[in-house]
């Protein structure tokens, strides 16, 4: 069964900046295109970020320029680097393949952005 773990949500002030870490089973995180999503409440998960195996990324317009997501091979994880943090940004974020497993979902991590 695979596992992910989030990590790093807080709470912050707008245009500030927090760094999201997800560790999935080592097979997925070597093979599969992994993703950050995120999903405020009665809104439907959304895509943020990508990174394919090969590495190319693929962001949101909606944090185009602000996000970035990367791995540490070494340390089998996953980040997500957000920067100038806005209120609309406050949401639970998850990391999962892409696309989507649905037995993989983990807790997520809780991102509140203060105006």
């Amino acid at each position: 069964q695979v596992q992910f773990v989030e990590s790093g949500g807080g709470l912050v002030d707008s245009g500030g900046s927090l760094r999201l870490s997800c560790t999935p089973s080592e097979s997925i995180f070597k093979h599969w295109a992994m993703g950050w999503y995120r999903q405020v409440p009665e809104n439907q998960r959304e895509l943020v970020a990508r990174l394919s195996s090969g590495g190319s990324t693929y962001y949101a317009d909606s944090v185009k320029g602000r996000f970035s997501i990367t791995k540490d091979n070494a340390k089998n994880t996953i980040f997500l680097q957000m920067n100038n943090l806005k209120p609309e940004d406050t949401a639970i974020y998850y990391c999962n393949e892409d696309p989507p497993d649905a037995d993989y979902w983990g807790q997520g991590t809780q991102v509140t952005v203060s105006s």
